[in-house]
């Protein structure tokens, strides 16, 4: 450690001063060890949300014997064994070897990991770990910026602690991406993500075809059946009926539901004494009711979906979208644009906690019995984002039927088969 004290430019009797301080600091009761909850407590007064879960990793990883206390000689080789890992990144980004990292040697490293950051990003990187504000990096800013973060230092763990600390600070599977919302480039994730949601809709566009000619089967539902009913009827476009309207709605259902969702928090953070974290529940209540406010706003292009998706067909001739649309205004009223709007709004909340519940859990699992307390990579996420989502999905389901029942309601009431000018 003697290469680290000298960087720092403290004796050995400094540095344990300073780390005993810290050690009381968590032990604010004065046990003489430090357990789960104080840890949690400490961390919190930090401004490190619970959420994060870092204090039940801090806890594991400083707990040598897993008694589930921390002594302060366990507490000491932590901060020994930590210190001596940020002390080795710090070396290896300052490659003009001056006791300091400058803002270009960052975003050197960020680059050679993989990972783009524009000006004001690197900006807001270093802004956050200089406490002098002088527009470089000492060991010691360094260090006190990662000293509690319980995984191992690597660049690309650094900077997504930094983006967790900083932009995304939302536990990764509200019904808004947090890290977009505050991100400096967030148009170009809406255009991505537009471009995106576009594309996959499109390459499922046949099961969902297919999905929905279930939902409003009355009879036992059979799916060879289906696909070949779809296929005698309308051809292999037929499997695509319906996605236009789907693909359009992406941007403007991603846009109310981002805008719903800042006010939502904005106002819930007043609530709670303008706190800048609303925690989870207040992120599930902003996220699933700004999920209900944009499904509201878009409802009407659903149902019109729906219609085109389930209605009869000629010769593979469908219905044209406005004189479909016109019919459902003229023979059903206005009103008809939002039937089954009740059992979709009422799948929002359930869904979002389902899926944040199940997410969470899996991710915690992964880290835990596969990662080896590792952050997990895209892969892992996407694994666990879709297995939340599809035990979310599942959950809410017998709700999705019955909308797609009333969507379709209509086709049998009003009457099978469209009048010939309504056909292409």
């Amino acid at each position: 450690m003697d290469h680290v004290l000298v960087a720092l430019g403290e004796t050995k009797e400094e540095r344990e001063v300073r780390i005993r301080s810290l050690f009381n600091f968590f032990d604010a009761a004065n046990n003489g060890y430090l357990d789960y909850a104080q840890i949690e407590a400490g961390l919190s007064a930090l401004q490190i949300p619970p959420e994060y879960k870092y204090a039940r990793e801090l806890c594991e990883v400083c707990d040598a014997n897993s008694d589930g206390r921390v002594e302060y000689h366990e507490f000491r080789r932590y901060m020994d064994d930590k210190e001596l890992e940020l002390y080795r990144i710090f070396q290896a980004i300052d490659v003009e070897h001056d006791g300091t990292i400058l803002p270009e040697e960052l975003y050197e490293a960020l680059l050679k990991a993989g990972i783009e950051m524009n000006d004001e990003e690197l900006a807001h990187f270093v802004e956050h770990v200089d406490k002098d504000n002088n527009g470089i990096i000492t060991f010691e800013e360094w260090r006190d910026f990662l000293l509690l973060y319980p995984h191992e230092a690597t660049i690309e763990n650094i900077y997504h602690h930094w983006e967790r600390v900083c932009l995304v600070d939302i536990g990764e599977q509200a019904v808004i991406p947090e890290g977009i919302s505050k991100h400096a480039n967030r148009s170009k994730y809406f255009l991505a993500g537009g471009i995106a949601g576009g594309i996959s809709r499109t390459a499922t566009a046949p099961l969902d075809r297919l999905k929905v000619v279930l939902q409003v089967q009355s009879e036992r539902a059979s799916i060879m059946p289906a696909v070949t009913r779809i296929w005698k009827q309308d051809g292999l476009l037929g499997f695509f009926r319906g996605n236009g309207l789907n693909v359009v709605k992406v941007a403007p259902e991603s846009a109310i539901k981002f805008y719903a969702f800042e006010m939502l928090k904005k106002v819930i953070g007043e609530a709670q004494g303008n706190k800048s974290d609303i925690g989870t529940a207040g992120r599930l209540v902003a996220g699933g009711t700004a999920g209900a406010i944009a499904q509201a706003a878009i409802y009407p292009m659903d149902l019109i979906k729906t219609r085109l998706q389930t209605c009869p067909s000629e010769g593979g001739k469908v219905p044209k979208l406005g004189t479909l649309t016109m019919n459902i205004w003229f023979q059903e009223g206005p009103r008809a644009f939002y039937r089954g709007l009740v059992p979709s709004l009422l799948g929002m909340i359930p869904y979002a906690a389902i899926d944040l519940t199940a997410y969470d859990t899996l991710k915690d699992m992964s880290k835990r019995y596969i990662l080896q307390d590792s952050e997990p990579g895209p892969l892992v996420q996407l694994g666990c984002g879709t297995i939340s989502g599809a035990v979310g999905a599942t959950c809410v389901y017998p709700l999705q039927v019955i909308r797609t029942r009333y969507n379709a309601f209509s086709i049998t009431v009003v009457s099978l088969f469209f009048p010939k000018e309504m056909m292409e």
